[in-house]
């Protein structure tokens, strides 16, 4: 508890950069001895810029007592770093913070397939009833939802994941005392409920427009995979896309009106290379093979309706191997429907990635992704994007694992 203090103290300094704090703590070894340093000895790290000195000297611990007060007083759980409960996941980034403030309870978020569903928050009432309905078709899976909690797509996702009996980890870009929205006061209430609430700013944090980016590498920082669902060119979503690409997470998108200005962004993310998806089901599809005690395959709810109208139990137990075989099996129920088309009717509407991607793969036949990329000799972005394409054309089929199928003959 006496160093807690001093870990509040430090990520609680203004104007550090994102990894200023762990590196100092890595230097002299502490957070007490951070605290305790000098100019002279925070300038000699080599460690500091000139604009976050006079942070750094600033020794006033006043307020981080004040924060553990507040946090006791109100059940609200500190981690620090280097606490055991803090999730590898995030701790593994770029820039991780120092603090997280949990009010609720958080899952192990290292053991959980957790994906944030993201977006704008203008956005329109398709993107809204996809963004519920993915969240609780993901939710209702066993898969845990992440998502900001702001207006729009991340209270949509919320609102879902919570229909679907699952739970929600809402990260915040204001204190953990300071709804934002005002309006999601229910909501906030209902996601304590079902799962947790964090930020790393301190309580009384106000939500100023640039905690958002910082709150935004949190997001993605905890999940496996981010969908984002809605998205202008001008948007946090795409900040947390990126920083999910640079966590080596996955992205995902949801194909929206090519029309409207609120997808532009989105529309971006497939031209480079990320997956589409349009249900939770095929969420849970995508990380099934990770998680086998996490997650279960679930079939729609139209699905399960007509097996119950014939009397047929629907098991969702998935054997182990069963995931296994999930591609091989997929392959052989879809020997009979393999299409033939002539190279020469379509040749000009297919790329030269492509062409490679397709020269590579045999009919029918599963192959990971890694495997595309070893052989092309492209870029593991330029065999995503040609992935992507000719899955919305209909010649390419994804699977459990990131594996791939071509689903036509052709004939070069």
């Amino acid at each position: 508890m006496a160093m807690l203090k001093y870990w509040i103290w430090l990520s609680a300094r203004k104007n550090l950069k994102l990894n200023t704090g762990e590196d100092l703590v890595d230097f002299f070894g502490s957070p007490e001895k951070v605290y305790l340093a000098g100019e002279d000895e925070l300038r000699k790290t080599g460690l500091v810029k000139k604009e976050e000195l006079p942070s750094l000297l600033d020794k006033d611990l006043d307020q981080a007592q004040k924060t553990i007060s507040f946090c006791h007083k109100y059940k609200v759980k500190i981690l620090t770093i280097n606490d055991s409960a803090y999730p590898d996941r995030l701790r593994n980034i770029y820039g991780a913070p120092l603090v997280l403030y949990v009010l609720g309870r958080l899952p192990d978020m290292d053991d959980e397939a957790a994906v944030a569903i993201v977006g704008t928050r203008k956005c329109t009432d398709y993107g809204e009833k996809n963004a519920e309905r993915i969240a609780k078709e993901y939710a209702g899976c066993g898969g845990v939802v992440v998502t900001g909690l702001a207006t729009g797509i991340d209270s949509a996702a919320a609102r879902g994941a919570i229909k679907g009996g699952g739970q929600v980890v809402a990260v915040l870009g204001s204190g953990i005392n300071v709804l934002y929205p005002a309006s999601n006061k229910k909501l906030f209430r209902e996601v304590f409920r079902h799962g947790a609430i964090i930020t790393e700013f301190p309580p009384g944090t106000r939500p100023e427009r640039w905690n958002f980016p910082r709150r935004n590498r949190i997001i993605s920082g905890l999940s496996v995979g981010v969908l984002v669902v809605e998205a202008p060119v001008k948007s946090g979503s795409l900040i947390t896309a990126a920083r999910a690409a640079e966590q080596g997470r996955d992205v995902f998108v949801l194909p929206g009106d090519v029309d409207k200005e609120t997808f532009a962004g989105s529309m971006g993310l497939l031209k480079d290379g990320a997956g589409v998806i349009t249900s939770g089901y095929e969420l849970a599809d995508e990380y099934i093979a990770l998680y086998p005690d996490k997650l279960r395959i679930r079939e729609s709810e139209e699905s399960e309706s007509t097996r119950e109208n014939t009397g047929e139990r629907h098991n969702n137990d998935v054997k182990k191997e069963q995931i296994d075989n999930k591609s091989t099996k997929k392959a052989v129920d879809n020997k009979n429907s393999i299409e033939y088309i002539d190279i020469k009717d379509k040749i000009d509407s297919i790329s030269d990635d492509e062409k490679a991607v397709m020269a590579f793969m045999q009919t029918g036949v599963a192959v990971h992704i890694d495997e595309i990329i070893a052989n092309t000799g492209l870029p593991a972005s330029k065999v995503a994007s040609a992935l992507t394409l000719l899955q919305l054309k209909g010649y390419v089929s994804q699977h459990t694992g990131k594996n791939f199928t071509l689903e036509v003959v052709f004939d070069f």
